[in-house]
């Protein structure tokens, strides 16, 4: 009986010591083993033996890259605007031992040391550009912390500003000014659109007016023309009739008529042989004339049966 106590409890011990020499590591993950106090060594990921009571496991050590957003912070600006700004670190632990002994709370460390790198790189900037300089101040905010926590055995990958807030009074004379500045282009814009507006619409109307002169012009190249065809028509067919001069004078009487209609008839040429062909024409008018009279005398009766005779006016009273 006794000795199946004794091997009871030599296997349990055997079982506490087993359990408590074999450490399984996950991966990306660090194990930092202290031997009687004092650092030993870093168990990688994967199965690893320790000596039980011996060895002592100080920190599990995450090795993934790790993201900590940090508080608002106040900063005050070169132009004496205070801003409050919130920063995002990326960051990875690269030596397990350096930050477990070289710092007491690393994560601290850093957000301290953010803070006092971030209120040294505003203190130097006004608000117009700590407001469009993030990419700068992120680089100089990364810089400073990689220098500083090298020595820790973490590196910085990474470091964003997630926001910046200015004053109140600050932010309603942003919007104002925004708002102005939409405003002024919106005029602009408008203006523009007017302008190319009034500029088509008169390309339009000189190009109707172009247009429409052209074709007033050939509509009078072509009634010109038809009116010469037609000219050319009545004199071939003059000369080819034989007229004389009685029938051109009294067909150029009857076109007085329809040349005086015309709107740019300012002066009437009259050819000289017209004159002579008029006065034939009324020398054979007034011989018609004179002898129906004669001829209708002796019907009307006087001395001796015959017609009274009229004196024939002479050259003085005719010009009178």
């Amino acid at each position: 009986m006794a000795g199946v106590i004794v091997a009871v409890v030599v296997a349990a011990v055997l079982l506490i010591f087993l359990v408590r020499a074999v450490r399984i590591v996950p991966q990306a993950r660090a194990m930092v083993v202290e031997r009687l106090g004092r650092y030993h060594r870093t168990l990688t990921p994967g199965l690893a033996i320790v000596v039980p009571f011996v060895d002592r496991v100080r920190d599990r050590i995450d090795l993934r890259e790790q993201v900590v957003s940090f508080p608002p912070q106040p900063v005050i600006t070169e132009d004496n605007l205070v801003v409050g700004i919130d920063t995002v670190i990326y960051f990875q632990v690269t030596d397990p031992r350096a930050a477990t002994y070289e710092i007491a709370n690393f994560i601290r460390a850093i957000e301290q040391l953010t803070v006092t790198t971030l209120r040294n790189v505003i203190g130097g900037m006004n608000l117009e550009a700590t407001l469009t300089s993030r990419d700068q101040i992120n680089g100089q905010l990364r810089g400073v912390l990689d220098e500083a926590t090298g020595k820790w055995g973490i590196r910085v990958n990474r470091v964003e500003l997630k926001a910046i807030d200015p004053p109140r009074s600050i932010q309603d004379s942003m919007e104002k000014q925004m708002r102005a500045e939409r405003d002024r282009r919106a005029a602009i814009l408008t203006a523009e659109g007017v302008k190319q507006s009034e500029i088509l619409r008169a390309e339009g109307e000189k190009q109707a007016a172009i247009l429409r002169a052209e074709g007033e012009r050939e509509a009078q190249i072509l009634t010109a023309e038809g009116e010469a065809k037609a000219i050319g028509t009545v004199f071939r067919a003059i000369h080819e009739g034989d007229a004389d001069q009685k029938l051109l004078a009294y067909q150029y009487l009857q076109t007085l008529p329809q040349i005086a209609q015309g709107q740019a008839s300012k002066l009437w040429i009259v050819p000289s042989e017209l004159t002579g062909v008029l006065g034939g024409l009324g020398g054979l008018l007034g011989t018609s004339e004179h002898a129906t009279a004669q001829a209708a005398a002796p019907a009307r009766g006087g001395p001796n049966g015959a017609a009274p005779r009229r004196p024939h006016p002479s050259p003085d009273d005719l010009s009178g």
